[in-house]
């Protein structure tokens, strides 16, 4: 690489930021093996130059609803802030029952109404932002969680980089978590730098070259 190339690889890559929203239903301070993940992959997000940031939603008060600000101390538009401000997302969930869990779905309903929401070019304004997602648990079901997670993403109007899911789950009806392990798995490890780094490509695209407006 040559020292310009080396300069405007850095340029780009500088200020990117990425935050994650753990999903997990386990409040603040206790464990989480959700967030664990989260810090995985924020990790990896770090050492492809992106600024990095997480919180737990089970932590604040966000409304059931699907307006922008539910009201009488929702605060989900402090959260969704964080979005705006980030180039990549991090949803973080548990698997439950086969499906993600209640708090990832709220997330979910919350960012539909940014459907409606436009840019002063009049995009969607989501567009030119990235979204990854990491799934824990103790049960199958992640590629189905993924999957359901990045449709509904990409609907609102994020991007999704290829392979853009990384996740462990443990064997049926045992109770280990992946907070438990003693080392991460070497394919969950690969998967989890994979997602990272093309995650932060994309938004560096993204960041050059933003989507065109409709005419």
């Amino acid at each position: 690489m040559t020292d310009s190339t080396a300069e405007t690889t850095s340029a780009s890559t500088r200020d990117l930021k990425a935050v994650a929203l753990v999903c997990t239903l386990t409040p603040s301070p206790k464990p989480s093996s959700s967030e664990l993940m989260a810090r995985h992959v924020l990790g990896e997000l770090e050492k492809n130059g992106v600024a990095t940031s997480s919180v737990r939603v089970v932590d604040h008060d966000v409304k059931p609803g699907v307006q922008v600000d539910m009201g009488d101390g929702d605060e989900w538009p402090a959260l969704r802030q964080q979005i705006l401000d980030a180039d990549i997302l991090v949803l973080a969930t548990p698997i439950w029952m086969g499906h993600p869990c209640s708090i990832a779905q709220r997330v979910i309903e919350r960012l539909d109404a940014d459907l409606a929401e436009t840019d002063d070019q009049g995009r969607p304004i989501m567009y030119d932002k990235t979204a990854i997602v990491a799934v824990v648990g103790n049960e199958d079901g992640a590629h189905k969680t993924i999957a359901d997670m990045t449709q509904a993403l990409s609907d609102i109007g994020f991007s999704i980089p290829a392979q853009a899911g990384t996740y462990w789950v443990g064997e049926a009806m045992q109770t280990v978590d992946y907070q438990d392990l003693d080392e991460v798995p070497k394919n969950v490890a690969s998967t989890t730098a994979g997602a990272a780094r093309n995650a932060a490509h994309l938004a560096r695209l993204l960041r050059a070259e933003p989507y065109p407006a409709g005419s």
